[in-house]
């Protein structure tokens, strides 16, 4: 096929309007994708695409709140494991009595 597939003729435009459509709706993929008349699977493929794009292309002028977004995910992650650890260690201990 070589990216010849069904929707080869629709346009940049379309993908990246779609994308933003998807991005600011509270509406699920799906729906949106059933309201265009274009597959699931298509639309996140673009989603993908748009993303890995935005991604890799460089510096962002918010990189320093994402930054620190991420501090505080890896944090909140770490306190979860660590009191999982001793749930785990706890529930241990009560099996063996």
């Amino acid at each position: 096929m070589g990216g010849r597939g069904r929707h080869a003729g629709v346009t940049p435009e379309f993908r990246a309007e779609t994308v933003r459509l998807v991005e600011t709706s509270c509406r699920p993929v799906g729906k949106i994708a059933e309201d265009l008349g274009i597959g699931k699977s298509t639309l996140t493929r673009w989603l993908t695409q748009h993303r890995e794009a935005a991604l890799l292309s460089g510096p962002h002028s918010d990189t320093s709140r994402e930054l620190a977004r991420l501090r505080k995910g890896n944090e909140i992650l770490r306190q979860e494991r660590d009191l999982l650890k001793k749930a785990a260690a706890f529930f241990a201990k009560e099996t063996t009595r």
